[in-house]
């Protein structure tokens, strides 16, 4: 079989790729970028990523290792000269990792490199595709080559996507929702390893300060959305308020890299046509109050590639490829709408403001909160998506249904297992391979593996899913928060549960497992023969003037 195709080395492309490869599923990035090295002008400090704590997880286990000090040690939320909250990061609370978008792309490349099955061409621009009833047929320029074939591909070629022109997608929103003036400088601050969000500070409305590793730390300014110009003289003013408002005087610092940052909002109305996909920035652009985009396209990645993999080794069904729009789409959409709602609260012009505060007191504050809860991936604007509307879910709820503390569709909490051959490991560590079902058994962590894996309810759920449709691989647990003893969770690949039941049921984990794959796979119909599908071999150079005109 073709191997899958990834259009773009960006950090959802190469993601992709690696996810796909440690599947053993053979993989090739197209990279537009005439050299692997992105060089000097793309090693900006003032690039940066805020990785969530699951996001980061997912990117380790494919091999990806963050520098140690990329970790915040606290996160302090500031109105004034009060201090609002202060959130410690430990093994409660795992911190996010911030760190500079070179290093996180530098480092999925040195994974992928020693992935087998996988390679990345540069130098090669996307020119034509073309799909048919096995596979996608891709024209480039450059790269040593002029036509390739796969029988999946996926553009992560950014904002300015090919892929998404060729395909004719529509890509409408909202263009300038925020402005951010950016700086990365080395200085001792009050606050070593903490994130601070400063909201009214002594001068000016707001500030955000992140430290980097290195002793780097990057500081954002919300700009006035009228997009007047920033000049050097002003974003040094920012700099000097900002460090003397929190020092009590101007102390040293060194001024690495500055920039203006605009956050767009848009979703594309398609994210996948027959064997093509999109993800990343080339499907959807977000990433005001506080989500990050690149933490979003990582998702996008992670939710995409086990789909892909059990696709390129036993054949899918329509309902398992269209899943992934019917996910990631609704959660970016659900994304967008919650910022829209917010900003005009959080960033009404004073006078909006004065008012809303007279009228409601609190309101400022709650204001701060939210914001703050963004930048830790909490509440509506950056919570993890619960996929509760999946085409992949098992029906109305199969018989024997019970109710844990986690919903049916999200993210299952890291709680420690226990595999049959005795290993032990936190869930999340078996997370990004087979399907996992889990089994709360109290009292199992004392006993001899000799003796519980031949008692109680083991024989019967080992052979239970031996019957599976899909690989299924078999965990104990002392506990599950909610859950009674002999519950049973079934767990995608991508770590969202899929059903918590009440004791061994066979008819209900087979109708589980069937639903998670799609049902029986079956014939992929090419994009010309799906209605949405109008235009399946375009030039890139037409699909340019085509969304010109629109």
């Amino acid at each position: 079989m073709d191997p899958v195709i990834v259009i773009g080395a960006g950090p959802a492309g190469l993601a992709l790729a690696l996810g796909l490869a440690r599947r053993q599923v053979p993989v090739i990035v197209l990279d537009e970028t005439p050299d692997e090295d992105p060089g000097p002008g793309e090693r900006r400090p003032a690039r940066t990523t805020v990785l969530r704590p699951d996001t980061l997880g997912t990117l380790e286990r494919l091999g990806f290792t963050a520098p140690g000090d990329a970790r915040w040690t606290a996160w302090r939320t500031m109105h004034r000269r009060s201090l609002l909250t202060r959130v410690e990061f430990g093994e409660a609370e795992p911190s996010p990792a911030h760190l500079p978008q070179h290093t996180l792309t530098t480092g999925l490349r040195a994974a992928l490199a020693g992935a087998e099955g996988a390679r990345i061409v540069p130098g090669a621009r996307l020119t034509l595709l073309r799909q048919d009833a096995t596979g996608v047929t891709v024209h480039t320029r450059g790269g040593n080559q002029e036509t390739w074939r796969a029988s999946y591909l996926i553009g992560c070629d950014g904002a300015r996507s090919v892929v998404r022109k060729l395909l004719g997608a529509r890509f409408p929103g909202r263009t300038a929702v925020e402005r951010y003036a950016v700086a990365a400088l080395r200085a001792q601050l009050p606050w070593p390893g903490e994130a601070v969000l400063h909201r009214s500070p002594a001068r000016g409305r707001e500030v955000t300060a992140r430290p980097l590793p290195d002793g780097v730390w990057r500081l954002d300014w919300p700009l006035p959305p009228d997009g007047e110009l920033v000049t050097p003289q002003a974003l040094l003013g920012l700099v000097t308020d900002s460090l003397t408002g929190w020092c009590g005087e101007l102390p040293p610092y060194e001024l690495l890299d500055t920039g203006v940052h605009t956050v767009h909002h848009r979703l594309a109305r398609r994210w996948r046509s027959g064997r093509v996909f999109l993800a990343g920035d080339a499907a959807r652009l977000l990433g005001s109050l506080g989500v990050d985009g690149v933490d979003e396209g990582l998702r996008d990645a992670a939710n995409l590639a086990w789909k892909l993999a059990l696709a390129w080794h036993h054949g899918a069904s329509e309902t398992l490829l269209d899943s992934y729009q019917a996910e990631r789409r609704t959660a970016a959409g659900r994304r967008l709408r919650a910022a829209d709602r917010a900003l005009p609260a959080v960033r009404g012009d004073g006078g909006w403001r004065t008012v809303r505060r007279a009228v409601v007191p609190g309101t400022a504050r709650a204001h701060d909160l939210l914001l703050s809860e963004a930048h830790l991936g909490r509440g509506a604007l950056a919570a993890p998506s619960v996929y509760d509307r999946t085409p992949l879910a098992p029906g109305a709820g199969p018989a024997g249904s019970v109710a844990v503390d986690t919903e049916v569709g999200a993210r299952v909490l890291n709680v420690p297992v226990t595999a049959p051959d005795g290993s032990a490991a936190r869930l999340h560590d078996r997370l990004d391979g087979d399907l996992l079902v889990v089994l709360i058994a109290p009292g199992t962590g004392v006993w001899e593996r000799r003796h519980w894996m031949g008692a109680g309810l083991m024989p019967s759920l080992a052979a239970a899913i031996g019957a599976l449709p899909v690989r299924a691989e078999l965990l104990v647990a002392e506990s599950y928060p909610g859950a009674a003893a002999h519950t049973v969770l079934m767990v995608r690949p991508d770590g969202h549960l899929v059903a918590a039941l009440s004791g061994v049921r066979p008819a209900e984990l087979y109708a589980c497992a069937d639903a998670v794959r799609g049902g029986a796979a079956g014939a992929v119909r090419p994009a010309e023969e799906r209605a949405v599908d109008r235009a399946p071999a375009l030039r890139a150079e037409e699909a340019g003037e085509a969304t010109a005109k629109r």
